[in-house]
Parts: structure tokens; sequence; C-alpha cells
């Protein structure tokens, strides 16, 4: 099989000839190549020759292209920095108010310079892989998330608390109409797979019942957007989500990318026929500061409590580190082709 073929294979629930790996590993592909992050962001060449160098030097399945966690929210019109050496970020939203919300007008998103660099930059390497790497066009964040950034988190937390639903709803569809453009233009560059960030609708930002009522809803649409597409979708939300792992299997994605803090047992009984896990080695602790024993030893446990479904990914639970030892990633993807199921 090649890695389009286990990666496929996987989200299907079907048996592969050794373990999918799909590595969200922009940084590092960035910094392997020799680039800054500006130089990276600012061109779709860049952005796929770093991938097609880190392919060709680890061998993995699978491309999770990315280039921050801020691009959508500039396109809405959130103020951006640009880092030389970093990827971009925001501090500032772009809706003092959220009774706004209600005079917001539709976006252009495509209008944005940065979505057309991250659409080009999929559809140069969808056209370089073809079918044999799986490309994964991750579109960057979700409703929920989107929103905490124009309304500034502290803010929109406190909007949750304090203000109507019937206006927090209203910018709730501001942001889904937003993500939803970008999985459309995603779709269009003959991506395989689409996803998105949630990672402000998790338990450690809001509760369960938070979640149920103004994350999950909005989740659910952006997913059938990307099924009407015909392409397989995956959410990722960061931190320790177990107490909402059953109401986010209602969203009907097809894969979660979860964090090493979610207990990837509880995971495995509630997933392991219904949906793919992509994860959850921990980036940092493990992949980047952590020995390659400690590499092998992590990866080898994650292996051995999902030996027994397909609907596996090996990947890190989150952004792995610009600074993570390649002798550490070559670790974890040795055990897992390595990996007797």
């Amino acid at each position: 099989m090649n890695g389009h073929e286990r990666i496929r294979a996987a989200l299907e629930g079907e048996a592969t000839d050794t373990t999918p790996i799909m590595l969200h590993n922009f940084m590092m592909a960035a910094k392997e190549s020799g680039v800054s992050m500006e130089q990276y962001r600012n061109d779709p060449q860049i952005i796929s020759k770093a991938f097609i160098a880190s392919v060709e030097k680890y061998k993995y399945d699978g491309i999770l292209v990315d280039i921050d966690t801020v691009t959508l929210a500039g396109a809405v019109g959130v103020p951006v920095d640009f880092p030389v050496e970093d990827p971009a970020r925001t501090h500032l939203g772009n809706l003092i108010n959220l009774e706004d919300a209600r005079s917001l007008k539709p976006v252009r998103i495509e209008d944005y310079k940065y979505i057309q660099i991250w659409l080009e930059a999929v559809r140069l390497l969808k056209e370089y892989f073809k079918d044999e790497v799986y490309i994964r066009g991750n579109c960057d964040q979700a409703p929920f998330s989107l929103a905490s950034m124009m309304r500034r988190p502290q803010n929109w937390m406190t909007d949750l608390m304090m203000m109507e639903e019937n206006l927090i709803n209203e910018l709730l569809y501001f942001c889904t109409d937003a993500t939803s453009q970008f999985i459309k233009l995603m779709a269009q560059t003959g991506c395989d797979m689409v996803s998105n960030g949630d990672s402000p609708a998790g338990p450690e930002m809001i509760s369960p019942d938070m979640y149920e009522q103004y994350a999950l809803p909005f989740e659910k649409k952006i997913v059938d957007t990307a099924h009407e597409a015909g392409l397989h979708y995956t959410l990722h939300i960061c931190g320790n989500t177990d107490i909402i792992l059953d109401k986010m299997l209602e969203t009907g994605a097809d894969a979660f990318e979860l964090d090493y803090k979610t207990d990837v047992q509880k995971v495995f009984d509630m997933y392991h026929d219904k949906a793919t896990l992509i994860g959850n080695i921990d980036p940092s602790a493990v992949l980047a500061l952590g020995t390659e024993d400690m590499v092998r030893q992590k990866t080898r446990e994650l292996l051995e409590t999902y030996k027994t479904s397909n609907r596996f990914i090996l990947n890190a639970g989150c952004a792995i580190p610009p600074n993570t030892p390649d002798g550490n990633l070559f670790a974890m993807i040795d055990e897992a082709r390595e990996f007797l199921r």
C-alpha cells in the first residue's frame, strides 16, 4: 500500500499493511527547509517544497497542510501580527461589542492573500503527489474558535455567561459562513480531506453543556459542508476532551485529532469502531524534549492500545515544535513501521 491508500483505509476502518502516519509538522518542515516562517507563509512554492522534502526524508503517509491558526481570523478582519520566525498570531479582536454581530456583512475570504497562498500550496502538493500521499487541507478555525478570536477570548467567555443566546448565535452563524467558505475553496484544490481546529470549545475553556449548546451545532454544519463536497473531515480540539468525547462523535466527523491529555483508552473504548483517532503523542515533552527511547516507548504504548482497531493514524497530539530532533521523529516512525498488529 502507498501512503494515500493507508490513510484512506484507516478512515474507512479497513486493514492496512502498516501503521498509517500523518504528521502535524509545518513548523518543523519549514525549519528543516531553512526558511523562516515569514518566507514560508508568503510563498506557496516554499510551503509545498518544505512538505515534499519532509515526506522524502521521513517517509510518512499523509501531509497536514497548515500555516498558522489565525489566517481565517485575518480574512474576517481580525488584526494579525506576522513575526519573522514564528507563525502569525493575533491578540486583538475586531468586534468590540457583541451587539455589532447583528450588522456584520458576509465576507469573501478568498480575497485575503494568505487564504490564496494556503489553497495554492495544497493544490501544488496534490498535483505533485497525486494519489501517492494523502493530502489534508486544514481550514484553520471552526466557528466557535473564530468567534473567540473576533471577540478576544476573555470577552467571548463573558459573552457565553452574560449575553442572549440569539446574539451569540448571530456571531456563530457569521463565523460558520466564513469557515464553510474555506472548506468549499479547499475542496477545489483536489485535496483528500479537510479539517478545522476548535480548541476554545474544549473542557479546559467551557463546560460540556456550553459545548453542546454553542460549539457542537456549528461543528455539525461544517462537517456536513465537507461531506457534501465529498471529503473526509477531521476535528481537532486541544486539551483533555474526555468528558465531551461522546458529544464530539455527534458532529459526524470521520476522524478526531486529539491532544495527549485525552485518555487514549477512553478514546479507544468509544471510537474504535466509529471514528478514526489521529494522534496523540505529546509533541513537547516527548517528541521535542524526550529521548529516542522515551519516544519509542510512548509510541509503542499508543499502538498497543489501538492494535485491535483499524481506525488509527499516528501523529502528535498537536503541532510538532520546530526544535524537535529528527532522531525522535525517526524513532516514532520506525516504531510504528515495525509494530506488528
